[in-house]
């Protein structure tokens, strides 16, 4: 069957299902086709839009029955090209369930609310907060646009992960469509069931590869009564590994949030995001956003204060005035969109054991400036969590395209071999997508990757779920 005879019975086809203003194509459907980050842009027959779970059944199994592959996609913000179809591929279709996006169940008593995969994540925070609860999901770039079920198809960590875990720790059910159209009712609300395997941990991180999620429970937690933040100026990394054992025998699970971010990060901040401005009155290498909160009314700001008072040597000035937290956290918030304005970037998000965040950094660094002296690190990230964003591009702007092009490679390998000796991983939050599909074998056991397939394989034996990501 000719593309053209694909797209003729296919299209009313669909439009049948969902109905015809919801099946776009022409220049309609671009923007569905290029990523977040301006890297990645394929092409599709058509974006389908379907309001609720039969319909997405339907569609899955009309396209499983003409063998025309399916790339779900959310809010579309990955960062490593996971959410857009493949550039040399048009023969299949983009499926996106931003229309999905109703709260079915809020369950106030079981910590609870069931919701759809379109719901975008910073409505189901306030959903969850105006029932006084809350959902510890929290990213800083993009919460306003990204989507549930792109964050559990990633595995979405960001900046609580330290306290309350990924999203994988955050889901007690999933409802699921299969490769073959047909629907996986798992949306039980328990926080025991042990008869047999854990299916919905198949799908979470899977990126779209074995099924579509529709809908999902969520795991709600006390909303916090009290807090405390600080801004902190360190000496280097190592302080900052050592700092966080201290506050953890110190504040124990109240610390929620341990944020580290180099000078250049802030650098690109102030000159790229009006109305951001210096925590301090002198410049400093490196900066902590440290966080704690607590369900009791406990005096947290003065025992975080206390805690960083008594630390010893390596910082070099804090601050926790409460009335500049909300400021503070615009300056970690906006290092992702102040770097997006700059340019494009060589992206690492990568991690390593708590305990070797420093090493990495240096190791990274000095192998970096012995191989490219004029390249620039623009290094911050989840420290409490060991997730190190390592970035890299030219320091002259003018050269930073070419440098990429024809460096990103060695760069990667550069990078990569750091994290492989340090028994790390080239991959925390964002997942592999198109951008680490081909090193993913030399950076998995053997055995591991075997496996993956083999599950793949089982699940969807044509490969109709979002070729050409992850294998």
């Amino acid at each position: 069957m000719t593309e053209d005879m694909t797209h003729a019975t296919l299209i009313p086809s669909l439009a049948a299902i969902v109905g015809a203003d919801a099946v776009l194509t022409g220049a309609a459907a671009a923007p569905h086709y290029n990523d977040w980050r301006g890297r990645y842009t394929g092409s599709a027959l058509a974006v389908v839009l379907p309001s609720d779970t039969r319909q997405v059944s339907e569609v899955v199994t009309l396209c499983a029955a003409k063998r025309i592959a399916i790339v779900p996609q959310a809010g579309n913000t990955s960062l490593c090209g996971a959410s857009v179809p493949l550039a040399d591929d048009g023969a299949q279709i983009v499926l996106n369930l931003s229309r999905m996006n109703r709260i079915r169940e809020f369950d106030a008593v079981n910590y609870t609310m069931t919701v759809e995969a379109g719901c975008i994540l910073a409505d189901v925070r306030e959903a969850a907060k105006q029932g006084n609860r809350l959902f510890a999901l929290g990213l800083t770039a993009t919460e306003n646009i990204c989507e549930i079920g792109g964050n559990l198809s990633t595995n979405a960590g960001g900046i609580a992960v330290l306290r309350y875990g990924t999203a994988r720790d955050l889901v007690l059910g999933l409802e699921v469509v299969l490769p073959d159209g047909r629907i996986w009712n798992g949306l039980r609300a328990l926080r025991k069931d042990n008869t047999g395997y854990g299916l919905k941990h198949l799908f979470i991180g899977a990126e779209g590869t074995l099924g579509i999620i529709t809908a999902a429970v969520l795991k709600l937690s006390p909303r916090p009564q009290s807090s405390a933040t600080a801004c902190v100026a360190i000496a280097g990394p190592e302080v900052g590994v050592r700092l966080l054992a201290h506050l953890r025998a110190v504040l124990g699970d109240t610390l929620s949030s341990f944020e580290l971010f180099s000078r250049s990060c802030l650098d690109l901040v102030l000159a790229h995001i009006p109305g951001t401005q210096e925590p301090f009155a002198q410049r400093h290498a490196w900066y902590l956003l440290i966080q704690a909160e607590d369900v009791l009314q406990t005096p947290l700001e003065a025992e975080l204060r206390g805690a960083l008072e008594n630390f010893g040597d390596g910082i070099e000035e804090f601050g926790t005035a409460s009335d500049a937290a909300r400021d503070w956290w615009v300056l970690r918030e906006s290092i992702a969109e102040a770097q997006k304005r700059e340019g494009a970037s060589i992206k690492h998000d990568v991690a390593v054991p708590v305990s070797r965040v420093a090493d990495f950094i240096a190791e990274a660094d000095i192998a970096l400036q012995q191989q490219f002296p004029d390249a620039r690190n623009v290094t911050f990230g989840h420290m409490g969590d060991g997730n190190v964003h390592y970035n890299v591009s030219h320091r002259d702007a003018a050269r930073n395209k070419d440098f990429i092009a024809q460096q990103e490679g060695a760069v990667n390998r550069l990078v990569y071999e750091v994290i492989r000796s340090l028994d790390g991983t080239i991959s925390a939050e964002h997942g592999i997508g198109q951008l680490k599909r081909d090193i993913l074998p030399d950076f998995k056991d053997p055995l591991e990757y075997e496996l993956m397939h083999g599950i793949k394989q089982m699940i969807d034996p044509h490969g109709l779920m979002n070729p050409g990501k992850m294998f």
